[in-house]
């Protein structure tokens, strides 16, 4: 079942009609607060999700989401306006799976939503980097520490992602910079520090394995204990 979020009724009907035609089963919601009361007894198999929301709108509905276990796992396709180049980064940021950039094609719509199941379809052998006490499924895209789960944003994730993926190797930022932002590393810019510093934060004890290499980078150190 997908679930449609758009305050637009032409909009919304042609998404629905354009979905039950291509096989999938639908339903539309005009507002997000009828959106998050259906989450509450129901759960879709994938949401797009209109920014622009009378009452409570698209991000702080993808920030609800993305902070309750049981609703986290839900793929959600943000819906965004042309040139709003912040939301597209911010619901990126917070968890979103995808965007479309209104006015986006039925058959675009279609073609992000199969590529979103699939690859949030659950695996049998879900690729799994461990090293202490830190756990990240690059197939669900979640990270875990002492086997509980820690909310991290898009770029943390990946900051994460890299380290844990080359144990001992010396980064430096601006290749931490051209892989996780791709663009060329600002010399000035704090925007890295900040990212490293939040996701050790969120690490709690285990941040200690992110290691700052004096004039160089980051790195992550390699730990045996469990």
């Amino acid at each position: 079942m997908i679930w449609c979020v758009e305050d637009d009724t032409s909009i919304r009907e042609i998404e629905l009609y354009t979905l039950n035609s291509t096989g999938f089963e639908a339903r539309g919601f005009e507002d997000g607060t009828s959106f998050w009361e259906a989450l509450q007894n129901e759960r879709p198999d994938l949401v797009i999700l209109d920014v622009m929301l009378p009452g409570m709108d698209g991000i702080e509905l993808l920030k609800k989401m993305r902070k309750n276990a049981e609703l986290y796992r839900i793929p959600v396709i943000m819906a965004t306006a042309k040139g709003e180049e912040y939301d597209k980064i911010q619901s990126l940021d917070l968890g979103a799976d995808d965007y479309l950039v209104k006015p986006f094609g039925m058959m675009e719509m279609v073609s992000r939503i199969k590529a979103v199941l699939r690859r949030c379809q659950p695996s049998d052998n879900p690729h799994i980097l461990e090293n202490g006490s830190v756990s990240i499924n690059l197939d669900e895209r979640t990270a875990a520490v002492d086997r509980q789960r820690v909310n991290l944003t898009y770029k943390e994730f990946e900051l994460l992602r890299i380290f844990m993926a080359h144990p001992g190797i010396a980064f430096t930022r601006e290749q931490l910079f051209s892989q996780v932002w791709n663009m060329d590393y600002m010399g000035d810019s704090r925007t890295l520090d900040m990212h490293i510093r939040t996701l050790r934060m969120k690490l709690g004890d285990a941040g200690k394995y992110i290691e700052t290499v004096r004039n160089v980078g980051y790195r992550w150190e390699v730990h045996n204990d469990k």
